[in-house]
């Protein structure tokens, strides 16, 4: 339900998608991406999608004990003069957020930049974004994490699960 409620609100604000694309945030936002892309197909809308792997562009990038692996880029599509609807699973802090929009520029000034999540953790912003659509807002504690599980990754069900750490 949560899928199709976001997918409708797309519509209405993108048409027929003709100046518009939605990239997928790497590694998560592309189970999701996927998911609004197969959405969008049943309801006869064709849209470009690319994903993005901010991970070169994150603030935190040299300073972890591990190296950060990157996960793979695909843009097929230049985002000069489109406009862009950023796809993540989970917002929390922004920083993912902040650094997609980065590594994003590589391909092209886009005319507008939009956030679409399926989860908004609320508090915990260390940047100053707002998604423009959200499936759900959640309240979770600063020691927890949030994840979504997809049927994709092999999951029985697509479902939301709180970690503590």
């Amino acid at each position: 339900m949560i899928i199709q409620r976001l997918c409708r609100q797309l519509i209405e604000n993108h048409k027929d998608f003709s100046s518009t694309i939605l990239i997928g945030l790497q590694p998560r936002g592309i189970f999701f991406s996927e998911r609004i892309v197969e959405e969008l197909a049943k309801s006869g809308h064709k849209v470009k999608w690319g994903i993005v792997d901010p991970t070169f562009y994150r603030d935190d990038f040299r300073i972890h004990d591990k190296p950060l692996l990157a996960k793979s880029t695909d843009m097929k599509h230049s985002v000069e003069g489109m406009n862009v609807v950023l796809i993540d699973d989970v917002l929390y802090t922004g920083r993912t957020i902040r650094a997609g929009m980065e590594g994003l520029m590589e391909y092209g000034r886009p005319k507008s930049v939009e956030l679409l999540v399926l989860i908004d953790r609320k508090k915990g912003r260390e940047v100053p974004i707002e998604a423009t659509y959200v499936g759900k807002e959640v309240e979770s504690f600063d020691n927890q994490r949030v994840r979504v599980m997809w049927k994709s990754e092999g999951e029985k069900e697509d479902h939301v699960i709180f970690l503590n750490d």
